[in-house]
């Protein structure tokens, strides 16, 4: 691994706060391994052999049930997943598929374990990292459940317009996987976009030209509680 890539590893928060010899534990027993896009990591009922942190790419979290399949996250660098399963040694509650060529480091979960019954401010990191992930998934269900799908569609290009600083956004992945993580079947994603025609939104492909941000705003009424991923 690159020099620049443990640097990056370590300013995660997770890792922060721990002493340079349980990262460098944690480094030692660790693969650094490139797959190609659409890759199978891991799969939801397997045990939880590993911590995955994406370095580079991006890797899509996703369930099935009764052959209906749903995206429940999006993976971009440098992140790990899924933490939860890992503390438990329990088994996977997501698969996980590369949307890209993405370059993983696999963190055997025995040691991640280790290193959290010995380094405190681990296990502190570790505490805090599951309460920001437990309040992420307070955000998506009251986003699913309290807004109808055009709404949760507005909010979701006003926070990709914010992230990129521009009134032209690109798609950060196709529409198909925006529609699954979005609660949405792509037929719907095509007609809610039609539906915010009015509002200043046009579509070209992969790309949005937000025209009048203010009567989107109006629309899409964001909600700090809901949209703001600081809080």
């Amino acid at each position: 691994m690159r020099q620049i890539e443990q640097e990056q590893i370590r300013e995660l928060n997770i890792f922060k706060g721990i002493s340079q010899e349980s990262f460098d534990e944690l480094m030692r027993a660790s693969y650094l391994q490139t797959f190609p896009a659409n890759m199978e990591l891991i799969a939801e009922g397997e045990p939880s052999d590993f911590l995955h942190i994406v370095v580079e790419g991006c890797v899509e979290l996703f369930a099935n049930l009764n052959g209906r399949e749903s995206t429940m996250s999006m993976v971009y660098p440098v992140s790990s997943f899924i933490l939860a399963a890992i503390l438990k040694d329990a088994v996977y509650l997501m698969s996980a598929r590369t949307s890209k060529k993405s370059r993983i480091l696999m963190m055997p979960a025995v040691n991640v374990r280790g290193v959290f019954d010995r380094d405190p401010a681990f296990s502190k990191a570790m505490v805090i990292e599951l309460s920001n992930c437990y309040r992420a998934v307070v955000k998506d269900h009251k986003n699913l459940k309290l807004r109808t799908s055009v709404e949760r569609l507005a909010n979701r290009l006003l926070r990709y317009r914010q992230k990129q600083d521009s009134d032209i956004i690109t798609l950060p992945y196709d529409k198909k996987i925006l529609a699954s993580n979005l609660g949405m079947t792509p037929e719907n994603l095509s007609r809610a976009f039609n539906t915010l025609k009015p509002y200043g939104v046009k579509v070209t492909g992969h790309k949005i030209n937000i025209t009048d941000i203010d009567e989107l705003s109006k629309f899409a009424k964001p909600s700090k509680l809901i949209d703001d991923q600081t809080i």
